[in-house]
């Protein structure tokens, strides 16, 4: 591939937020992006709903329709994948990008296809997108790469009359334990702090907790599941006790980071809590390597969504273009 002004990395909405900014700047631009456009959430549960509305999940000025209040796992596919045809975005779909170099013209971006062959991008500036949502946080317990466990919730048609336990506390988690609960399942949380997170949903925290206080719902707080069997896991409680609870599938739901592994060798600064340190225009401490959206914010993945983080990429777009003037670079 020939040299392009900017390399995207990953198409969730924040990348094709940066996609089009670059098409409305007259830069060059190629995104890359390992699975499919908005990859993220064609993995969110099947029938999961957004905590906003669709105003606050729009790019490009593009209107988002929907029949109902706040829309749905659906709804934000088809908006999406309609917003990448209609602006006839370059996007690389099932590239991953595997290493980021300095090169003279700026960046060589190494990639591998589906069918693992192997390629090459050379770009001016990189503007990284790629959240967090493809990178759980591991356990590090026995048993957890087992067929019976994962750290992402679907839905719960296939688990009726199970045995299942959900370890975590926060939306996800909560989300997953009431859809269980509701479809027939026999589900128990498991939860390492003495209550649930305070940021569950303000709608579903107390039916939450009302299913747990009249039993429909068992949870055993200030306490870890330390083994994952085929038909039981292993809790222990705060004094070190333990006991087996007996358990047909594991969702571990414990939260997520992001990988920036493919930026090795860049030497990115990094703040206390695990942020990249980044300018006002979201510009790492390597000159033209910027990272928008939640990818940057390691340790406050709960503060950067779709809703934020869509602004970043206008401001590191303006930046990388008002770069390039001043430099009297032509558009490749």
């Amino acid at each position: 591939m020939s040299l392009v002004d900017v390399a995207i990395v990953g198409a969730g909405p924040v990348g094709l937020a940066a996609a089009i900014a670059c098409k409305r700047a007259g830069l060059s631009y190629v995104v890359l992006e390992k699975g499919c456009v908005v990859n993220a959430i064609f993995e969110y549960p099947t029938y999961m709903s957004f905590f906003t509305t669709a105003p606050e999940l729009e790019i490009g000025n593009h209107p988002m329709v929907t029949g109902h209040d706040k829309p749905d796992r659906r709804d934000a596919l088809m908006y999406y994948r309609l917003v990448t045809q209609r602006e006839a975005l370059n996007v690389e779909q099932y590239t991953e990008v595997t290493r980021v170099h300095a090169a003279p013209a700026g960046f060589t971006l190494e990639v591998e296809k589906r069918d693992g062959t192997p390629g090459v991008v050379e770009a001016r500036r990189v503007v990284v997108a790629t959240g967090y949502y493809d990178n759980p946080l591991a356990l590090g317990i026995a048993g957890e790469d087992g067929e019976n466990v994962s750290h992402y919730y679907t839905e719960a048609h296939p688990f009726m009359g199970l045995n299942v336990t959900v370890i975590g506390a926060g939306n996800s988690a909560a989300d997953a334990v009431l859809d269980l609960w509701r479809s027939g399942v026999n589900v128990t949380m498991v939860v390492r702090a003495p209550e649930l997170k305070s940021t569950i949903k303000y709608w579903v925290r107390p039916d939450l907790e009302n299913r747990i206080k009249e039993g429909s719902i068992a949870a055993h707080f200030n306490s870890r599941v330390v083994e994952i069997h085929p038909e039981h896991v292993v809790v222990q409680r705060e004094d070190g006790t333990t006991w087996e609870l007996p358990t047909d599938f594991t969702f571990a739901l414990t939260g997520y980071r992001p990988d920036l592994s493919f930026l090795d060798g860049l030497s990115l600064a990094t703040q206390p809590d695990e942020c990249l340190v980044l300018d006002e225009h979201y510009q790492s401490s390597v000159p033209g390597l910027f990272v928008v959206g939640s990818a940057g914010f390691a340790g406050r993945t709960n503060q950067v969504f779709i809703e934020n983080g869509r602004f970043h990429a206008d401001h590191a777009v303006a930046e990388i273009a008002r770069q390039l003037a001043e430099r009297g670079v032509q558009p490749a």
